[in-house]
């Protein structure tokens, strides 16, 4: 048999399949109770969806099932329903895993699964003591106060706490300055953790010998690349990372546009924070002359942005070959 489960946050909606693509049966059924239909229908193929919650399900089911996890954007390309409903996507999930078609997506390991949950954690953190900045911000200009201000600052919050503004705003001041606080407590707890993990993976203290690279920078590399062996070559891993190229092709003419920003974001976003560190403060020779060469013919944009590609190529090697950075050495 073929199940395809079409996965929501407490139910999932479940299509049995035949050898003959014919369906043998559908059911709904509550999330805590999808190891039942597991166990009922033990050996068979399944096809679950990469959702926010489905890597319980995965682990749950896959102790009976041999179950694959579909990549939702290209499951959506390939679909051929006119009509999306959760019946309908779970038989196309059926239908896809009878035929061996499903696109799959990757499921990290524990261990990756922790490393995410960590930097993932700081980062949201860090996005919701950013929005109390701006918070403040606004209420500064509400009132007229032009002078530049960094609420995270000392020196700013100083300035903050010595500030007189009229009932109410001034408890919303002080209460904007309070979640501040507490975000940066927050944080400053992860950091630890996450400064604990990183010294103790051998990935990320050789990810930690480029300049720049610290520990969170390190283990968020780490945490969205994942196992560096699913990938046979850089250009994979570049892909992966939304860094390649989008190559137009008509006639005999070819155009490379942008990059794809098909793959992970946050692993783009954090190779061209250390791309930057690493060719404006750092120092890097290596990468400071492959920008220097593409920023006299294009933009900083497009040249910081190339770097980060050139700096993941370098990272696949390093990984794969378990080598410090060494850039003379390695194959870029």
């Amino acid at each position: 048999m073929y199940l395809g489960i079409d996965i929501h946050k407490q139910y999932a909606q479940v299509a049995v399949m035949d050898e003959n693509g014919e369906i043998d049966r559908e059911v709904r059924v509550e999330n805590a109770n999808l190891d039942e239909i597991a166990q009922e229908y033990a050996g068979s193929e399944a096809a679950i969806e990469a959702t926010g919650n489905y890597y319980h399900i995965h682990d749950t089911l896959s102790e009976y099932l041999d179950v694959v996890v579909a990549n939702p954007s290209e499951l959506n390309l390939i679909a051929n329903a006119d009509t999306k409903t959760d019946r309908v996507d779970a038989k196309e999930l059926a239908r896809l895993v009878r035929l061996g078609s499903v696109p799959e997506s990757y499921v990290p390991s524990e261990e990756i699964r922790e490393c995410r949950a960590l930097v993932r954690g700081r980062h949201k953190l860090v996005e919701n003591r950013k929005d109390y900045a701006n918070k403040i911000h606004s209420l500064l200009t509400e009132h007229g106060i032009t002078q530049k201000v960094k609420p995270l600052s000392v020196s700013g919050r100083e300035f903050l706490e010595e500030l007189t503004l009229p009932a109410p705003w001034d408890t919303l001041l002080e209460t904007y300055l309070e979640m501040i606080g507490t975000f940066t407590d927050q944080i400053e707890r992860l950091e630890v953790a996450i400064e604990d993990r990183a010294a103790s993976r051998e990935e990320t203290q050789l990810l930690m010998t480029i300049p720049g690279v610290s520990y969170y920078s390190a283990l968020l590399i780490h945490a969205e690349v994942g196992e560096i062996d699913r990938f046979d070559e850089d250009k994979q891993v570049v892909s992966y990372a939304g860094l390649n190229p989008v190559i137009r092709e008509s006639g005999d003419s070819r155009f490379e546009g942008g990059i794809s920003k098909k793959g992970s974001e946050k692993l783009r976003w954090i190779l061209v924070q250390c791309s930057r560190v690493a060719v404006h403060r750092s120092e890097d020779e290596y990468l400071s002359r492959f920008y220097q060469r593409l920023k006299n013919r294009k933009s900083g944009k497009e040249a910081i942005v190339a770097t980060a590609r050139k700096l993941l190529v370098s990272i696949f090697h390093m990984l794969d070959r378990k080598e410090v950075y060494d850039p003379p050495g390695v194959s870029a």
